[in-house]
C-alpha cells in the first residue's frame, strides 16, 4: 500500500487536503477515489508512541487530493538508539545516496559539514536548496522503507562552527550521549570493540550517539584534534580505507541494525 509523509495534524475521521508534495505523488501514481493509502507525520502521541494512519482517497482534483483519515496504528520501526550523523559532504551525487541510505537505516538527523578537504562547497541560496533537496530525499526514503520518523537534515555548516555550537549546547545533555569520531589514526579500538550493545555498561535504548565522519580524504589532523578536544572518542572500522559515504553507512549499520 502506498505510504505518504503528511506533515500535518492527523486524526481518525478527519477529511483533509493533502499537502502539495504527497498530493502530487498520489496523482503521479494515478490513484483514484476509494483507493487506500497510509499516512504518517512523525509525531508521537501522549504516550510517546509513533505510528501511521490508514486513509482513503475521497476526491481527486486538478492540483488537489482529498483524503479521509482512518484508524491509527502504533507502529514501531525506529532504531534502538538516536544516531546523529555529522558528515563531511561527499561530492557529486554521493551525498544524495548517503542521505537516502542513512534514512533507510534509521538515522535520527544528518548534519552536512564543510571541512578542509571538502570538494563540495555550499553557501547562501545554493546551500538552502541543497538542504531542502536532501530533506525531500529523506522523506522519500522513509515512505519507501516504512520508517515513521523522518530524519532532520540540518543546514550546511563548517566543522569548526559546528563544534563550537556543540560546546555551547552540550554541557549538560538531557539524555545519555556518546560522541564518536571515525579516524584513521592508530592504534585505536574498532567500533565493534568500543560499542557492543550486549555489554552491561552499554548505552540504554533511546540514548543519543553523535557520529562524526570526514569527506573524501578524511578530516585533517587539526580537525581531528579539534573533535577530540570537544570530547569525541576515536574509532575505526578496521584496516581497509572506505569511501566517505561507505564508511558512514557502515557505522550506521553497526549502530542501528
Amino acid at each position: 500500500m502506498p505510504r505518504f509523509y503528511c506533515p500535518a495534524p492527523l486524526a481518525s475521521g478527519a477529511v483533509l487536503d493533502l499537502p502539495e508534495g504527497p498530493a502530487r505523488h498520489v496523482q503521479v501514481l494515478r490513484l483514484q477515489p476509494g483507493d487506500a493509502i497510509t499516512l504518517f507525520n512523525g509525531q508521537a502521541d501522549a504516550q510517546g508512541q509513533v505510528g501511521e494512519w490508514a486513509a482513503q482517497v475521497t476526491h481527486m482534483g486538478r492540483s488537489s487530493v482529498q483524503v479521509q483519515v482512518g484508524e491509527w496504528t502504533a507502529t514501531q520501526r525506529e532504531a534502538r538508539y538516536n544516531v546523529h550523523l555529522a558528515v563531511g559532504m561527499p561530492a557529486n551525487e554521493r551525498m544524495d545516496w548517503l542521505v537516502e541510505k542513512a534514512a533507510e537505516l534509521g538515522v535520527t538527523s544528518i548534519q552536512p559539514l564543510m571541512t578542509e578537504r571538502s570538494v563540495l562547497r555550499l553557501s547562501g541560496e545554493r546551500a538552502s536548496k541543497k538542504q531542502s533537496h536532501w530533506q525531500s530525499v529523506a522523506v522519500a526514503a522513509c515512505e519507501q522503507c516504512g520508517g515513521n520518523q523522518v530524519p532532520v537534515v540540518h543546514e550546511v555548516m563548517n566543522l569548526a562552527q559546528w563544534l563550537k555550537n556543540r560546546a555551547a549546547t552540550t554541557k549538560s545533555p538531557p539524555h545519555p550521549t556518546l560522541d564518536v569520531l571515525l579516524s584513521l589514526r592508530a592504534p585505536i579500538q574498532s567500533l565493534r570493540e568500543q560499542f557492543n550493545p550486549a555489554q552491561e555498561d552499554s548505552l540504554a535504548p533511546g540514548a543519543h550517539i553523535h557520529f562524526l565522519s570526514g569527506p573524501e580524504g578524511g578530516l585533517s589532523a587539526a580537525e581531528e584534534d579539534a573533535a577530540l578536544a570537544a570530547g569525541f572518542q576515536p574509532t575505526t572500522l578496521g584496516p581497509r580505507v572506505l569511501r566517505a559515504e561507505t564508511a558512514a553507512l557502515a557505522v550506521l549499520a553497526t549502530l542501528l541494525i
